[in-house]
Formats: C-alpha cells, sequence, structure tokens
C-alpha cells in the first residue's frame, strides 16, 4: 500500500504538474514553425508532442499528421523532403518527388524562408511568455512593496554603505524606482559592481554608494542561486503595500518587461558560467524541471503558469545557441549559405550535426547529474 501511495503522489505531485509545463511549451514552440512553415508554402508532414511511437493523432486536410508520442520529453514538426525532424534532407525522397512537390519541400525553400520557419519556434516561446503575464497581470493585478528599508543586516553591503531602516530608494544609478522588487532586480545582477543610490531619508535626499555582496541564497523550494545582495529586508507594513492594476496595453508592456528581465538574467548567468564566474552546477535538466514543478503546483495554477512562462524563455534561448541539431546552428548555416550564395557541403553540414549532437547529449547528461546532485542534497 505505502508503494502505490508513494507512486501516486510521484505522478500526482510531481509528473503531471512536470507534464502539463512542458506540453504547453514545446507545443506552442512546434506550434511556431509550423505556422511560418505554412505561411511558407512548406508541406508539414508530421506535428508530434514527444518522441516515438505514435499513441494517438489524426491526419488534417493539408495532410499533416498531429500526433501524441510516447515519450513526453520535448517534440518536432517535421517537413516534407527531410529525413527527420531535424531537417536533414532525405536526397532518395526528393528524387522520388515530383515538381510540384518539391516546389513545398523544406530544402527547397529560399534561405530567408527557412530561417524564419527555424527561429519561428524560440520566437513562440517569448511571445507565449509574453501572452501567459500579460494574462496574470489583467486578471490578477500586481501586489508590490513600495522600495522602504525595514532592516539592515549586520556586516551587509547596506551597512557598510551607510543605509538605515525606514529610507526609501528613490533610484538606482539614475534609474527610478517604484517597487522593492525593481530595486531586487538590479541588485541580483550586480553582484561586486558599485550602484549609485538615491535615497530619501525623511525630507532630505541621500547619494549613496553601494557595492552588493555576491552571496548564495536558497528559496522556500530549497533550489540555491548566486545573487548580488546589499543585505536589507523589505518593510511589511500594510501601508508600503501598493496594488497595481493593469489595463490590456499596460498589461503586455509588463509582460514584456518581465519576459525580457527573464531572458537577460538567463543569458547573464550562461555568459557568467562561460566565462568562469557562475558556477555550472546551476543548470538543471527535467529531473529538476519536475521536481520544481511539483513544488511550484502545490501553490496553484497561477504559480505553475508563470514557471511554464519561465521555462518557456529558457527553451527559446537554448534553441538559439549556435549549436548545429539546435534552431540556432540551423540559423548558423542560413547566414553562411547567404554570405557564401551556395549551402555549406553536405559533408560540413554532417560533420557539424554530429558535433552538435555529442555537445547536446553532453549537456543532457551534465544537466541530470547535477538534478542527482540537487536532489541529494534536500
Amino acid at each position: 500500500m505505502d508503494i502505490l501511495t508513494t507512486a501516486y503522489d510521484l505522478v500526482i505531485g510531481y509528473i503531471l504538474p512536470f507534464l502539463f509545463v512542458l506540453t504547453i511549451v514545446v507545443f506552442f514552440h512546434e506550434l511556431g514553425h509550423f505556422l511560418v512553415a505554412r505561411w511558407c508554402n512548406v508541406k508539414v508532414s508530421d506535428f508530434s508532442v514527444g518522441f516515438g511511437r505514435e499513441i494517438f493523432g489524426f491526419n488534417d486536410r493539408h495532410g499533416t499528421r498531429w500526433k501524441l508520442s510516447l515519450i513526453p520529453l520535448g517534440g518536432y514538426v517535421k517537413f516534407a523532403g527531410d529525413e527527420n525532424a531535424a531537417s536533414v534532407p532525405d536526397r532518395d525522397l526528393l528524387a522520388q518527388m515530383s515538381a510540384e512537390e518539391r516546389r513545398t519541400a523544406f530544402v527547397a525553400k529560399p534561405v530567408w524562408q527557412r530561417a524564419a520557419v527555424v527561429a519561428a519556434g524560440p520566437f513562440a516561446n517569448f511571445l507565449l511568455a509574453i501572452a501567459i503575464f500579460t494574462f496574470i497581470f489583467m486578471v490578477f493585478g500586481k501586489t508590490v512593496t513600495a522600495p522602504i528599508v525595514d532592516e539592515v543586516r549586520e556586516n551587509s553591503a547596506a551597512e557598510a554603505a551607510g543605509l538605515l531602516p525606514g529610507d526609501e530608494i528613490l533610484a538606482v544609478n539614475g534609474r527610478g524606482i517604484e517597487t522593492f522588487n525593481d530595486l531586487q532586480r538590479i541588485v541580483s545582477a550586480s553582484a561586486e559592481v558599485p550602484l549609485e543610490l538615491e535615497v530619501a531619508r525623511g525630507t532630505t535626499v541621500l547619494s549613496i554608494t553601494a557595492v552588493p555582496q555576491y552571496r548564495e541564497v536558497t528559496d522556500n523550494f530549497g533550489n540555491s542561486q548566486r545573487i548580488g545582495l546589499l543585505g536589507i529586508t523589505r518593510s511589511v507594513d500594510q501601508n508600503s503595500l501598493i496594488q497595481k492594476d493593469f489595463g490590456p496595453l499596460e498589461a503586455v508592456a509588463e509582460g514584456t518587461r518581465d519576459t525580457v528581465y527573464v531572458a537577460g538574467r538567463t543569458l547573464d548567468y550562461i555568459w557568467g558560467v562561460i566565462s568562469g564566474r557562475e558556477s555550472a552546477d546551476q543548470l538543471g535538466g527535467p529531473i529538476r524541471v519536475a521536481h520544481v514543478s511539483g513544488q511550484v503546483a502545490d501553490q496553484g495554477l497561477l504559480p505553475l503558469l508563470s514557471l511554464a512562462a519561465v521555462l518557456s524563455i529558457s527553451i527559446g534561448l537554448i534553441n538559439l545557441m549556435p549549436i548545429p541539431m539546435l534552431d540556432g546552428g540551423h540559423l548558423v548555416y542560413y547566414a553562411a549559405e547567404a554570405v557564401r550564395g551556395k549551402p555549406l557541403s553536405e559533408r560540413v553540414q554532417e560533420i557539424g550535426f554530429r558535433v552538435g549532437l555529442g555537445i547536446v547529449l553532453f549537456l543532457m547528461v551534465f544537466a541530470t547529474w547535477n538534478d542527482v546532485l540537487h536532489l541529494s542534497r534536500l
């Protein structure tokens, strides 16, 4: 009975929230490829959510097979004339096609159309994130805290700078601050970087220089991350809480700002890993996503949708990395083709795909290993 209970908790608590989040993100990514392909008159033979054997599906009037497959860890769109979902041309199949059929093959399209089809997947991920954030802001608004210091911790950057309880942060490096979250976003991305704070203390406005300390923090789910910290807490007084409501255009603008912020923080972390400033142990794979999905699902549908938005941004950015096998790798090939006036040789592309596959497999294994280590520490 204990085994059944554990299995039930695992399925309901972790697997289903994970599949819910991943399916939304993957579906919209592939839908981006699909819609632009249709716009470019490329025949789409398969639209699959998941890999492996088909569980069920149907054919639409254009001849596309829409299907749900057995392994729900991704998905793909396959175009006419392609050997596989990585858009590797099938030369034998192309040779057997009629002239009319070849005109709808992906490989026969101008380079700008192929680039547009490939870029549409990540672009759809960013649009999905904006749409989710916009929906949340329109329906529920946003409760924020005024940028007022409640407590200054000992031996902190804030104490060294001379900040005091009751201080209100008006601006950072000349940029106006409206909420405590605005301040947190700037500080967290500015470890060891001097910040010029404009501070209201009573009726006096002061200019204070503070250098956020580089610290590892743990969130409510036990997940750790390294960010810049001043060492202050926000005011918990009810008068410091601000309920912000948004109209449609304001919600879109706020959703776009949040999407840009998440993308910027993600890119900053990736660059930090490449430059050696950040540790790669924060890279996570499907196991950690499933774990976080289960934790967030306990808080309700709204946080789970927010997680889907963040994951959608991450997948969009990852797919734009210039690695063969990923969308970004294809875009590099198309850029080279546009410059040269002809495609790279099949041999060069094949070598690139093999190298790209090796890199992707390595990253998957590395991320999974990080996931196992992360869970073992909880």
